[in-house]
């Protein structure tokens, strides 16, 4: 199998790739899994696929540098403002983080954003607890950047997991998405802000050094900048990452920390992949790092992740409409949730979380 000869070729010393039984097999959806590629407590598996047509969207994080988008404060903690006003659709995914504003967020949902799309709420959690106030030369009202992502399937879970409907129906807010209105939201910020303080303690005790930031030590953001923590960082990326651009039928990836399934990330094509694989690698390694100090296992085998992403996506489904002519759908099975995104003409991403 040509995977498997790439990913042989790789294996140097150097690089520090332990390859742990490369095998494959088909997913539940009819593409092909490959892998595990191990280094040290972090186990990557490939999904292979044909990639949708038609033109690859920019990023969050390349459109905010370019310009083409705006996302803005609203005075609302859980709630953001985006606009697109370039002429390339924009892919925002669940779980990035955007820095500055009067707090670090993270944003809840994935969807495209058309061209000069106007003004679009977006449900957000704040990744960054106590500040209310510009940080240093960043601008209040708006943010700058997108880089990273949730690095914590704990976090993913407080802001994603599906809750109990309130007994009254909520309050309708103008412009807020069903979605957002339905979410118990002071609980899951809650919830939010204790994740974002065990990750900041895990790191602090993997590497043996404070990771909070003395600008502000209750952001994610800032966190996730140390510079320790990127040294730690770097080799899984170094080991891993050249593996993840050496197929053009990669559509997504699966990973384990410790032996155990975390997540995997699906996209319509190899070109959204290749976008996203960089921040996807990076917030796995920081998850793996984090987790360090934990029991190992061996990697689970492709038959056990195939068996993940089955189960998932055989959950009770339920259906909410996003904004940007967006649904999201849940399936909710007995150990892993489906989180998929879609618009009239196809899915945009699917995110399977273990419980």
């Amino acid at each position: 199998m040509r995977f498997c000869k790439l990913a042989a070729a790789a294996a140097s010393p150097l690089m520090l790739l332990a390859i742990a039984g490369v095998a494959s097999g088909q997913t539940p959806t009819g593409t092909r899994l490959s892998g595990p590629l191990v280094h040290e407590n972090l186990a990557v598996y490939f999904i292979h696929g044909k990639s949708a047509p038609g033109k690859v969207p920019l990023t969050l994080d390349e459109a905010l540098v370019r310009g083409a988008v705006q996302v803005r404060e609203t005075g609302d903690v859980n709630q953001l403002e985006i606009e697109n006003r370039g002429n390339d659709e924009v892919f925002v995914q669940s779980g990035d983080i955007v820095k500055g504003g009067r707090q670090d967020r993270t944003l809840m949902v994935s969807l495209v954003l058309p061209p000069h799309s106007g003004r679009v709420p977006i449900a957000s959690f704040c990744v960054e607890q106590g500040r209310w106030t510009a940080r240093g030369n960043e601008d209040p009202t708006r943010f700058a950047t997108a880089s990273a992502s949730v690095p914590s399937r704990e976090l993913k879970l407080s802001m994603k997991a599906p809750t109990q409907m309130p007994a009254s129906p909520p309050v309708a807010r103008p412009g807020v998405s069903p979605a957002l209105a339905s979410m118990d939201t002071g609980r899951r910020q809650q919830e939010v802000w204790d994740a974002v303080r065990d990750t900041q303690a895990r790191l602090n005790t993997s590497l043996g050094a404070q990771v909070r930031s003395t600008q502000s030590a209750s952001s994610l953001q800032l966190a996730l900048e140390n510079d320790k923590l990127a040294t730690a960082q770097r080799s899984y990326v170094d080991a891993i990452k050249a593996a993840g651009e050496a197929e053009d039928d990669i559509v997504g990836y699966v990973f384990a920390v410790n032996g155990t399934i975390n997540s995997a990330d699906v996209y319509p094509s190899n070109g959204l992949f290749r976008k996203m694989w960089g921040k996807l690698l990076d917030a796995s390694a920081i998850e793996a790092i984090s987790h360090k100090d934990a029991a190992h296992a061996d990697a689970p085998s492709i038959a056990t992740v195939q068996a993940f992403l089955a189960a998932a996506e055989t959950g009770k489904a339920s259906e909410k409409p996003l904004n940007a002519g967006v649904r999201l759908t849940t399936r909710d099975a007995p150990a892993a949730y489906l989180f998929e995104t879609a618009r009239a003409d196809g899915w945009v991403h699917r995110n399977y979380l273990a419980k």
